[in-house]
């Protein structure tokens, strides 16, 4: 058996900063190794970042990242780091003619070996995911080579990404190969419980391609995805060795007992991938000779987060990076004293501090007394700045000079509420977060160009149900060992807030189960809807009201338009709105209950 000590960089790169990514990687190359390390590995696209999207069909920016590629392998070796192999994702191009069907261009999801300051080899993403958030066929060429390194004495291979979830491809060519390490880049965005599903995978593949497998993963926000890192080492036999935190960076570093190469070889040869195509297998040395025996580091295994802790942890790090990476100083938002407003504030405050956090509070005629305590509560609780603008002469304004009533009157208040927000923005340079979630969303029951006015939804992905138990979640770490994390020592969320019946208080009296059912039964509904596709007849199967199965088709059906016009939100389940649940508006499809 052979030492080896390998440094797994769970990072969170930014889009199209190739300057900024290179320099981290050259950082923390440095931090692997004053620690040791023998192998760094980055993630999928790190030097891009990921997803990059239709940049990919511009030849400037894969020539960009060719180059980057290339430039940071010199500088690494200037900087007296180049005898430590380093495995980092990138935009390569294949050496194909152009064709129709294909991606301009035909870039590669590449991955390349940088050591002594130059490109060793270079591999590819062979299985291109279509599905979900993912448009790989439309960007990318598939690749057909798999490197494997000779590396102190254990021969390691590379796949990347996806090549883990599907069947057959580098997997399967890795067990031909022999090889002692299976090391995977991956930019593998988060979805509640997808760490059970994610170890499992990484285990099953282990033990398929006979092999230690270590699986280091992006983190940080991109838009709608959230990557939550988690990454992970495993034996050969699928065991746990090493696991990473969620949702934040870290270098993982961990030392592995691995079986010395069995083969003499080097040079290039094919293997049936068993989908279907054929693999050219790579192999070459960089150093034949075991390292000297040493002491090994103690692996360290992350604790283990429940739902909704990560729930929360993915919306906050999304509105933290989504703050930082597009240049924002400061947020704002309407605060209502309801439980979405005060979700979202606290979300807010602990992305990006308090001090950076404006909220106003816009009373209306309608507005109760314990809404307005309510938010000012809030505010006196977390240290937000907030200031106060009724909005009921402003509405009586518009009313002298067009006569609305009904819905149209309703809406006028949330418009002017979007007005002033949009008004403050353009002023001070804050982003606007709206405050619906998931289950107004899928209703319509949301306004545009008032409640939707905004820039980011951090809780656009969250049903009713769950907003109410992010917000006890949250509250209950308030004076207990996690409270570090966050930076209140009370509960930041005003208990009549959670407690108090739901109401957009645009009427006299108004409660939201005047017309919609109570939220536990809607979002069961929803989550049937629109998370699993569910037709009306299959809705009733499954137990649903008949009559309030074809009520809320409707009501969903309806509100495509509203919500293809919403702010992007952070994905936290299986079917988002937005990249995953992609609906023609103009469309007279209509299920029925018979």
């Amino acid at each position: 058996m052979a030492q080896l000590r390998i440094a797994l960089a769970q990072s969170n790169p930014v889009v199209g900063d190739l300057a900024a990514n290179a320099d981290k990687l050259v950082e923390w190359t440095r931090r692997a190794a004053d620690r040791g390390a023998h192998l760094v590995v980055f993630t999928e696209m790190f030097l891009t970042g990921y997803p990059v999207e239709d940049l990919v069909l511009r030849n400037s920016f894969v020539e960009a990242s060719i180059a980057a590629v290339e430039e940071v392998a010199r500088r690494l070796a200037d900087e007296g780091l180049g005898e430590i192999p380093v495995v980092v994702g990138y935009v390569d191009r294949a050496n194909l003619a152009s064709r129709v069907g294909q991606p301009k261009g035909a870039p590669l999801d590449a991955a390349a070996l940088l050591h002594r300051g130059r490109v060793v080899t270079k591999t590819a993403k062979h299985h291109l995911p279509n599905y979900g958030v993912f448009d790989e066929y439309r960007y990318f060429v598939r690749g057909d080579r798999m490197p494997v390194f000779r590396l102190h004495g254990v021969d390691v291979a590379i796949a990347v990404c996806e090549d883990l979830w599907q069947e057959g491809g580098p997997v399967s060519v890795v067990a031909e190969a022999g090889a002692g390490l299976l090391v995977v880049p991956n930019a593998s965005p988060y979805e509640k419980e997808k760490d059970d599903v994610r170890l499992a995978l990484v285990a099953r593949r282990a033990r398929e391609a006979g092999c230690a497998l270590a699986y280091v993963n992006q983190v940080g926000g991109q838009d709608e995805l959230v990557f939550d890192g988690d990454s992970v080492v495993v034996s050969a036999s699928g065991e746990l060795i090493a696991r990473a935190a969620r949702f934040t960076e870290e270098l993982l570093i961990t030392d592995l007992e691995l079986p010395e190469a069995r083969f003499g070889g080097l040079g290039t040869f094919q293997v049936d991938a068993g989908d279907g195509t054929v693999i050219t297998v790579e192999r070459l040395e960089l150093s034949a000779s075991p390292v000297e025996p040493y002491e090994p580091e103690t692996p360290s295994i992350a604790e283990h987060l429940d739902d909704v802790a990560e729930i929360y942890s993915a919306l906050v790090l999304a509105v933290r990076d989504y703050v930082a990476k597009n240049g924002f100083e400061s947020v704002i938002l309407g605060l209502s004293g309801g439980i979405d407003s005060a979700l979202t504030a606290t979300i807010a405050s602990d992305a990006i501090g308090p001090d950076r956090v404006h909220v106003v509070m816009m009373p209306s005629r309608y507005s109760s007394e314990h809404s307005v305590g309510d938010a000012q509560e809030l505010v006196n609780r977390q240290g937000i700045n907030a200031r106060i603008a009724p909005i009921a002469d402003i509405v009586t304004g518009f009313e002298k000079e067009i006569e609305l009533s009904g819905i149209a009157s309703e809406n006028l208040q949330a418009r002017v509420r979007g007005m002033i927000l949009m008004g403050l923005s353009n002023q001070h340079g804050h982003l606007v977060l709206t405050t619906g979630n998931k289950s107004e969303l899928a209703t319509g029951y949301s306004t545009l160009y008032g409640d939707s006015a905004g820039g980011f939804a951090p809780i656009k992905d969250v049903l009713k149900t769950l907003v109410w138990d992010l917000s006890r979640w949250r509250n209950a770490q308030a004076g207990t060992a996690g409270e570090f994390l966050y930076g209140f020592a009370v509960p930041p969320i005003p208990e009549e807030s959670i407690e108090k019946e739901p109401s957009a208080e645009l009427r006299p009296g108004q409660r939201d189960t005047d017309s919609l059912p109570e939220y536990e039964v809607l979002d069961l509904l929803l989550y049937d809807y629109v998370e699993k596709d569910m037709g009306s007849a299959e809705l009733i199967a499954a137990g649903h009201d008949p009559a309030l199965v074809a009520r809320i088709i409707r009501l969903v059906d309806l509100a495509e338009y509203k919500r293809r016009q919403y702010p992007p939100g952070p994905k936290i389940t299986p079917k988002n709105f937005g990249r995953d649940r992609r609906l023609p508006i103009t469309n007279r499809w209509r299920e029925t209950t018979t």
